[in-house]
């Protein structure tokens, strides 16, 4: 569980602000604020692996529904991505009218 997702943040967080709020908990490995491609600015979760698992529970524990630039954090375990989820692009939706190719 070394990998942390933090939720509900500000477009105006920091990786350095999301680092001091984990700091008293353990030592820290790495920060990853989600950006948007386009614009730079921050899309409101990222994430913070820490060096153990124990670390991470207690950050987990204390930091969950914490304030941080007004909001409430979401903060749990990282879950693995999935693969081809999202909802860009793909599929279309169903054409009655697409098979019904008689009498056209």
């Amino acid at each position: 569980m070394k990998n942390v997702f933090v939720g509900n943040m500000s477009f105006e967080a920091t990786e350095g602000g999301l680092r001091s709020i984990f700091e008293p908990f353990g030592e820290i490995t790495r920060v990853q604020l989600i950006t948007d491609r386009d614009t730079g600015r921050a899309r409101g979760f990222g994430f913070v692996e820490m060096s153990n698992d124990a670390d991470a529970a207690k950050a987990i524990a204390a930091l969950n529904g914490t304030q941080m630039d007004g909001r409430a954090l979401n903060v749990n375990e990282a879950k693995p991505k999935t693969e081809g989820g999202g909802s860009r692009g793909g599929g279309g939706g169903y054409n009655r009218d697409r098979d019904n190719y008689r009498g056209r």
